[in-house]
Protein backbone atom coordinates (compact mmCIF):
# COMPACT_ATOMS: atom_id res chain seq x y z
CA UNK A 1 0.00 0.00 0.00
CA UNK A 2 0.92 3.26 -0.73
CA UNK A 3 2.41 5.87 2.21
CA UNK A 4 0.23 8.77 3.48
CA UNK A 5 1.11 12.56 4.70
CA UNK A 6 -0.75 13.54 7.45
CA UNK A 7 -1.03 16.19 9.30
CA UNK A 8 -3.83 17.78 11.46
CA UNK A 9 -2.95 21.37 11.40
CA UNK A 10 -4.67 24.19 10.64
CA UNK A 11 -7.78 24.67 8.62
CA UNK A 12 -7.28 25.40 5.16
CA UNK A 13 -10.21 26.85 3.22
CA UNK A 14 -12.48 24.73 5.43
CA UNK A 15 -11.38 21.92 3.27
CA UNK A 16 -11.36 18.17 5.13
CA UNK A 17 -7.93 17.16 3.20
CA UNK A 18 -6.01 18.30 -0.10
CA UNK A 19 -2.69 17.98 -1.89
CA UNK A 20 0.31 18.83 0.80
CA UNK A 21 2.48 21.64 0.15
CA UNK A 22 5.86 21.43 2.40
CA UNK A 23 4.96 25.00 3.21
CA UNK A 24 1.64 24.41 5.23
CA UNK A 25 1.39 20.94 6.08
CA UNK A 26 4.74 18.51 7.46
CA UNK A 27 4.41 15.29 5.05
CA UNK A 28 4.64 12.18 6.92
CA UNK A 29 4.86 9.82 4.01
CA UNK A 30 4.84 10.22 0.04
CA UNK A 31 1.81 8.92 -1.94
CA UNK A 32 2.37 6.61 -4.44
CA UNK A 33 1.35 9.53 -7.16
CA UNK A 34 4.39 11.93 -6.21
CA UNK A 35 2.12 13.88 -4.37
CA UNK A 36 0.93 14.31 -0.42
CA UNK A 37 -2.03 13.94 0.92
CA UNK A 38 -2.74 16.26 3.78
CA UNK A 39 -5.54 15.60 6.32
CA UNK A 40 -6.94 18.48 8.07
CA UNK A 41 -9.73 18.76 10.68
CA UNK A 42 -12.02 21.94 11.08
CA UNK A 43 -12.53 22.09 14.46
CA UNK A 44 -15.08 24.82 14.26
CA UNK A 45 -17.35 22.57 11.68
CA UNK A 46 -17.36 19.53 13.36
CA UNK A 47 -17.79 20.66 17.05
CA UNK A 48 -21.23 19.81 18.48
CA UNK A 49 -24.38 22.27 19.69
CA UNK A 50 -23.58 23.43 23.59
CA UNK A 51 -25.86 24.65 25.47
CA UNK A 52 -25.58 26.66 29.21
CA UNK A 53 -26.33 25.23 32.49
CA UNK A 54 -26.60 26.66 35.69
CA UNK A 55 -24.02 28.49 36.11
CA UNK A 56 -23.64 29.78 32.47
CA UNK A 57 -20.49 27.32 31.61
CA UNK A 58 -21.61 25.61 28.22
CA UNK A 59 -21.66 21.99 28.04
CA UNK A 60 -23.25 19.42 25.14
CA UNK A 61 -26.77 18.68 24.41
CA UNK A 62 -28.65 16.06 25.88
CA UNK A 63 -28.66 13.02 23.12
CA UNK A 64 -32.29 13.44 21.42
CA UNK A 65 -34.33 10.37 22.03
CA UNK A 66 -31.34 8.39 22.26
CA UNK A 67 -31.73 5.16 24.94
CA UNK A 68 -28.54 3.07 24.88
CA UNK A 69 -27.27 0.80 21.90
CA UNK A 70 -27.41 -2.71 21.69
CA UNK A 71 -23.97 -5.38 21.52
CA UNK A 72 -23.44 -6.49 18.08
CA UNK A 73 -25.33 -10.12 17.80
CA UNK A 74 -23.70 -12.81 15.96
CA UNK A 75 -25.81 -12.57 12.88
CA UNK A 76 -24.86 -13.26 9.46
CA UNK A 77 -24.89 -10.15 7.59
CA UNK A 78 -26.03 -10.90 3.67
CA UNK A 79 -25.53 -8.60 0.53
CA UNK A 80 -25.74 -9.48 -3.41
CA UNK A 81 -21.98 -10.08 -3.95
CA UNK A 82 -20.24 -10.73 0.10
CA UNK A 83 -21.57 -12.43 3.37
CA UNK A 84 -20.41 -11.32 7.03
CA UNK A 85 -20.11 -14.45 9.17
CA UNK A 86 -18.81 -14.55 12.84
CA UNK A 87 -15.11 -15.79 12.30
CA UNK A 88 -14.62 -18.96 13.68
CA UNK A 89 -10.66 -19.91 13.42
CA UNK A 90 -11.32 -23.94 12.31
CA UNK A 91 -13.82 -22.71 9.96
CA UNK A 92 -12.66 -19.89 8.24
CA UNK A 93 -8.89 -19.66 9.01
CA UNK A 94 -7.29 -21.59 6.14
CA UNK A 95 -8.97 -19.18 3.72
CA UNK A 96 -8.07 -16.01 5.14
CA UNK A 97 -4.39 -17.68 5.49
CA UNK A 98 -3.95 -18.30 1.76
CA UNK A 99 -5.51 -15.33 0.87
CA UNK A 100 -4.18 -12.60 3.34
CA UNK A 101 -0.55 -14.67 2.15
CA UNK A 102 -1.48 -14.58 -1.43
CA UNK A 103 1.05 -11.33 -2.13
CA UNK A 104 4.71 -12.24 -1.81
CA UNK A 105 5.87 -8.63 -1.06
CA UNK A 106 3.49 -8.95 2.33
CA UNK A 107 2.95 -5.69 1.93
CA UNK A 108 -0.66 -5.89 3.15
CA UNK A 109 0.68 -6.68 6.27
CA UNK A 110 2.47 -3.51 7.08
CA UNK A 111 0.10 -1.29 8.55
CA UNK A 112 -1.30 -4.27 10.73
CA UNK A 113 -0.22 -5.01 14.27
CA UNK A 114 0.77 -7.95 13.48
CA UNK A 115 1.57 -10.75 11.11
CA UNK A 116 3.03 -11.91 8.15
CA UNK A 117 2.63 -15.59 10.22
CA UNK A 118 5.17 -18.24 8.86
CA UNK A 119 2.63 -20.90 9.19
CA UNK A 120 -1.08 -21.86 9.58
CA UNK A 121 -0.75 -22.80 13.15
CA UNK A 122 0.34 -19.45 14.16
CA UNK A 123 -2.16 -17.93 12.41
CA UNK A 124 -5.14 -19.58 13.64
CA UNK A 125 -3.50 -19.67 17.27
CA UNK A 126 -3.61 -15.65 17.05
CA UNK A 127 -7.17 -15.69 15.21
CA UNK A 128 -8.54 -17.53 18.21
CA UNK A 129 -6.93 -15.26 20.45
CA UNK A 130 -8.01 -12.34 18.84
CA UNK A 131 -11.61 -13.05 18.65
CA UNK A 132 -11.74 -13.79 22.42
CA UNK A 133 -11.01 -9.63 22.65
CA UNK A 134 -13.12 -7.80 25.01
CA UNK A 135 -15.75 -5.64 23.27
CA UNK A 136 -14.85 -6.97 20.43
CA UNK A 137 -16.43 -9.03 16.81
CA UNK A 138 -14.49 -10.03 14.31
CA UNK A 139 -16.72 -11.69 10.87
CA UNK A 140 -15.15 -13.36 8.05
CA UNK A 141 -15.84 -11.74 4.68
CA UNK A 142 -17.23 -14.36 2.31
CA UNK A 143 -16.99 -14.34 -1.21
CA UNK A 144 -21.18 -15.37 -2.17
CA UNK A 145 -19.69 -16.45 -5.51
CA UNK A 146 -16.70 -18.66 -4.09
CA UNK A 147 -17.75 -19.46 -1.21
CA UNK A 148 -14.61 -18.83 0.19
CA UNK A 149 -13.66 -16.26 2.87
CA UNK A 150 -11.37 -13.31 0.78
CA UNK A 151 -10.75 -11.03 4.36
CA UNK A 152 -12.10 -10.31 7.74
CA UNK A 153 -13.27 -7.04 10.17
CA UNK A 154 -13.90 -6.17 13.42
CA UNK A 155 -16.38 -4.12 15.71
CA UNK A 156 -13.66 -3.12 17.97
CA UNK A 157 -14.03 -0.97 21.41
CA UNK A 158 -17.71 -1.60 21.68
CA UNK A 159 -19.45 0.95 23.76
CA UNK A 160 -23.14 0.57 23.63
CA UNK A 161 -23.60 3.05 26.95
CA UNK A 162 -21.53 5.77 24.93
CA UNK A 163 -22.98 5.00 21.56
CA UNK A 164 -19.83 4.54 20.09
CA UNK A 165 -18.01 1.62 18.05
CA UNK A 166 -14.75 1.24 15.88
CA UNK A 167 -14.98 -0.77 12.79
CA UNK A 168 -10.97 -2.28 12.49
CA UNK A 169 -9.06 -5.24 11.99
CA UNK A 170 -9.97 -4.56 8.33
CA UNK A 171 -7.98 -6.83 6.03
CA UNK A 172 -8.80 -7.85 2.58
CA UNK A 173 -6.93 -10.22 -0.10
CA UNK A 174 -5.49 -8.82 -3.12
CA UNK A 175 -8.50 -10.07 -4.76
CA UNK A 176 -11.43 -8.24 -2.39
CA UNK A 177 -9.28 -4.94 -2.53
CA UNK A 178 -10.91 -2.33 -4.36
CA UNK A 179 -13.72 -4.22 -5.41
CA UNK A 180 -18.18 -4.26 -4.95
CA UNK A 181 -17.05 -7.11 -2.56
CA UNK A 182 -15.28 -4.89 -0.13
CA UNK A 183 -17.27 -1.72 -0.32
CA UNK A 184 -20.48 -3.89 0.27
CA UNK A 185 -19.06 -5.16 3.54
CA UNK A 186 -17.86 -2.22 5.00
CA UNK A 187 -21.86 -0.98 3.77
CA UNK A 188 -23.30 -3.95 5.98
CA UNK A 189 -21.55 -3.22 8.51
CA UNK A 190 -22.18 0.09 8.84
CA UNK A 191 -25.45 -0.22 8.37
CA UNK A 192 -25.83 -2.38 11.28
CA UNK A 193 -23.68 -0.13 13.60
CA UNK A 194 -26.72 2.47 13.15
CA UNK A 195 -29.49 0.30 13.51
CA UNK A 196 -28.12 -1.10 16.51
CA UNK A 197 -28.64 2.74 17.72
CA UNK A 198 -24.84 3.72 17.94
CA UNK A 199 -24.39 7.38 17.64
CA UNK A 200 -20.41 7.19 16.29
CA UNK A 201 -18.62 4.82 14.00
CA UNK A 202 -14.97 5.32 14.16
CA UNK A 203 -12.27 4.17 11.99
CA UNK A 204 -8.39 4.09 12.68
CA UNK A 205 -5.76 3.99 11.01
CA UNK A 206 -1.80 4.12 11.20
CA UNK A 207 -1.23 7.79 9.62
CA UNK A 208 1.21 6.62 6.91
CA UNK A 209 -1.59 4.38 5.34
CA UNK A 210 -2.55 6.13 2.58
CA UNK A 211 -5.23 3.00 1.55
CA UNK A 212 -6.88 3.05 4.83
CA UNK A 213 -7.50 6.90 4.73
CA UNK A 214 -8.73 6.92 1.48
CA UNK A 215 -11.09 4.13 2.07
CA UNK A 216 -12.41 5.78 5.09
CA UNK A 217 -12.79 9.55 3.36
CA UNK A 218 -14.76 7.47 0.28
CA UNK A 219 -16.73 5.64 2.54
CA UNK A 220 -18.07 8.55 3.83
CA UNK A 221 -16.10 9.46 7.42
CA UNK A 222 -14.46 12.27 8.31
CA UNK A 223 -11.35 13.25 9.92
CA UNK A 224 -10.98 14.40 13.69
CA UNK A 225 -7.30 14.35 14.42
CA UNK A 226 -3.91 13.12 14.70
CA UNK A 227 -3.18 10.40 18.06
CA UNK A 228 0.82 11.31 17.90
CA UNK A 229 2.81 8.48 19.09
CA UNK A 230 -0.68 5.92 20.09
CA UNK A 231 2.03 3.33 19.91
CA UNK A 232 5.19 1.18 18.92
CA UNK A 233 4.17 -1.47 16.69
CA UNK A 234 6.64 -3.81 15.14
CA UNK A 235 9.30 -2.04 16.79
CA UNK A 236 7.94 1.68 14.96
CA UNK A 237 6.29 4.38 15.98
CA UNK A 238 2.78 4.60 15.06
CA UNK A 239 0.63 7.54 14.57
CA UNK A 240 -3.12 6.97 14.50
CA UNK A 241 -5.31 8.88 11.80
CA UNK A 242 -8.95 9.50 13.47
CA UNK A 243 -11.89 9.27 11.22
CA UNK A 244 -16.00 9.13 12.69
CA UNK A 245 -19.46 8.90 11.51
CA UNK A 246 -22.35 10.11 12.47
CA UNK A 247 -25.65 8.89 12.99
CA UNK A 248 -27.55 11.82 11.48
CA UNK A 249 -24.60 11.29 8.56
CA UNK A 250 -25.79 7.69 8.53
CA UNK A 251 -28.59 8.37 5.90
CA UNK A 252 -27.28 10.32 3.63
CA UNK A 253 -24.31 7.85 3.30
CA UNK A 254 -26.26 4.81 3.14
CA UNK A 255 -28.05 5.94 0.26
CA UNK A 256 -25.01 6.84 -1.40
CA UNK A 257 -23.63 3.40 -1.16
CA UNK A 258 -26.86 2.02 -1.76
CA UNK A 259 -26.69 3.63 -5.29
CA UNK A 260 -23.40 2.80 -5.94
CA UNK A 261 -23.88 -0.99 -5.27
CA UNK A 262 -26.93 -0.86 -7.12
CA UNK A 263 -26.94 -3.13 -10.34
CA UNK A 264 -27.51 -0.02 -12.64
CA UNK A 265 -23.91 1.29 -11.40
CA UNK A 266 -22.26 -1.37 -13.46
CA UNK A 267 -21.78 -2.46 -17.10
CA UNK A 268 -22.00 -6.25 -18.05
CA UNK A 269 -18.40 -6.57 -17.56
CA UNK A 270 -18.76 -5.42 -13.53
CA UNK A 271 -16.81 -1.62 -13.95
CA UNK A 272 -18.93 0.99 -12.61
CA UNK A 273 -20.40 3.88 -14.65
CA UNK A 274 -19.75 6.41 -11.73
CA UNK A 275 -17.71 6.31 -8.96
CA UNK A 276 -18.99 6.86 -5.08
CA UNK A 277 -17.51 10.04 -4.58
CA UNK A 278 -20.40 11.09 -7.51
CA UNK A 279 -23.14 9.55 -5.44
CA UNK A 280 -21.23 10.85 -2.08
CA UNK A 281 -21.39 14.55 -3.62
CA UNK A 282 -24.89 14.63 -4.65
CA UNK A 283 -26.82 13.43 -1.28
CA UNK A 284 -24.28 16.72 0.36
Amino acid sequence: MAAAAASAGAVVGGRQFRRARAAVAQPLGVCSGGGGLSLVADAGALAQAAVFNAVGQPVGCEPDRWIGAAWPPSLVLQGRFCRLEALDAARHGRDLFICLHADASRANWTYLNQGPFASLDAWQSWLANAIQAERTCYYALIDVDSGMAQGMAAYMNAQPEDGCVEIGGVHFSPAMRRSRLSTEAMYLMLKQVFELNYRRGEWRCDAHNASSARAALRLGFTFECLWRQRRVSKGRNRDAACFSMLDHEWPARRLALERWLHPINFDAAGRQRCDLAHFMARQG
